[in-house]
């Protein structure tokens, strides 16, 4: 095995038999007494998933002891199936699967130990932290496919046929009853150059919500052709759980040129963090309040790399930062002091020099903090053998 630190213990918690992996830095894959780790059991990482490929969904103890639970075929190499534990049922997972009899996506509730026992209407792309709702959007006009699934391709329409109808949806995850957040006509209407969207084609991603459940961010993006996605442009909004005052917080202009690589919500109600490049000289971790008009951005800290996954520890005193592989392969790691800037590194993980056509496949750390941010976890390629999750004891 490659080293990853001289100085860390890291540990392969997954099974070396196969392919393992978690999915995105915006989520807690742990149960809440920390006994169980989410994870997916693939076949392979080398090109994207064909209709109808499954994946296992399972879970893993922090010493290594993997348990299937059920399997499903709508998941994708960056974000696996959505999987969670669901907040309002401890011995429940919720995961994103593929109806073959109605054609549609939907969340599923699995019982440990018992087996699936409700379905939501719609697939479920994040919850809110209170465990009282998450939220919906159409993966299935992702044309990335590296973060779609492969039993719903995109189709032709550049807009979704009922721009008042669709958008973004909250589901109650109690009743299961669903609500329209905001429709694809309000982001029109508060796009901030909405002359660009003619003839381009547009889709909604990257919904996170906030830390006291009151407010979502979401991105919306457009691209000149959606069979063959490049040089999309992005535009950030935010809004209530009620929605209302939807707003465009970060256009395009924020964004062009990768000058923004990635996004999640900070400390606070309103704090907003990003890896921006907007001075030209390196990603640098950097916070602002999005309720102020215009924003005042903070500078926390320098960058170590490019293009960071960047995710506040439970406490909000540190700040884990991954960066994108370079020309050597190496992505590294970096636990970062929120009060001081000071950068220590974790660890350096050798990903292998990215070829041009593997970005939907390839695998990113995605760190992770435990509820208790005494773990973190990452995914990782670095053996050259297998993808598997990684446990760093802090």
């Amino acid at each position: 095995m490659n080293p990853i630190s001289s100085i860390y213990n890291w540990q392969r918690i997954t099974p070396d038999d196969g392919n393992y992996f978690f999915g995105y830095y915006d989520r807690n894959p742990w149960n809440a007494d920390q006994s169980l780790h989410l994870v997916l059991k693939i076949d392979q990482c080398e090109r994207l998933p064909l209709p109808g490929e499954k994946a296992e969904i399972g879970a893993v103890t922090p010493n290594g002891n993997w348990t299937k639970f059920t399997e499903t075929r709508a998941w994708c190499h960056q974000q696996g199936c959505m999987e969670l534990f669901h907040p309002q049922k401890p011995d429940c997972i919720l995961y994103n699967d593929y109806d073959v009899n109605t054609r549609r996506l939907e969340a599923r509730i699995f019982q440990i130990g018992k087996g699936e026992i409700g379905r939501y209407s719609r697939s479920i792309y994040t919850l809110a932290p209170n465990g009282q709702f998450g939220v919906s959007l159409d993966i299935g006009r992702i044309p990335r496919r590296g973060y779609s699934y492969a039993d719903v391709p995109v189709g032709n329409d550049l807009h979704p046929a009922d721009l008042d109808h669709d958008g973004l949806f909250l589901i109650d995850l109690k009743t299961g009853k669903e609500k329209l957040l905001v429709s694809y006509r309000t982001m029109l209407e508060q796009h901030s150059y909405r002359y660009c969207t003619e003839g381009r084609y547009i889709w909604l991603n990257h919904a996170i919500v906030n830390c006291d459940s009151t407010r979502v961010l979401w991105l919306l993006r457009q691209a000149a052709d959606q069979h063959r996605v490049h040089n999309w442009q992005t535009f950030m909004y935010t809004c209530g759980i009620d929605g209302k005052d939807p707003v465009c917080v970060l256009p395009d202009v924020y964004w062009s040129h990768w000058m923004i690589t990635h996004q999640i919500w900070g400390r606070t109600p309103h704090e907003i963090l990003v890896d921006a490049n907007w001075d030209g000289t390196g990603y640098h971790a950097v916070v602002f309040d999005e309720s102020e008009h215009p924003f005042r951005a903070v500078k926390l800290a320098d960058s170590h790399g490019r293009g960071a996954h960047m995710i506040f520890s439970p406490d909000g005193t540190k700040l884990l930062a991954d960066s994108y592989s370079g020309t050597e392969g190496i992505q590294t790691l970096a636990m970062i002091d929120v009060k001081t800037g000071k950068m220590e590194i974790l660890g350096r993980f050798n990903h292998r020099p990215e070829k041009v056509d593997d970005d939907d496949t390839r695998c990113d750390l995605h760190p992770r903090w435990s509820p208790d941010g005494h773990y973190i976890t990452v995914d990782s390629i670095h053996d050259n053998k297998f993808r598997g999750v990684y446990l760093l004891e802090i």
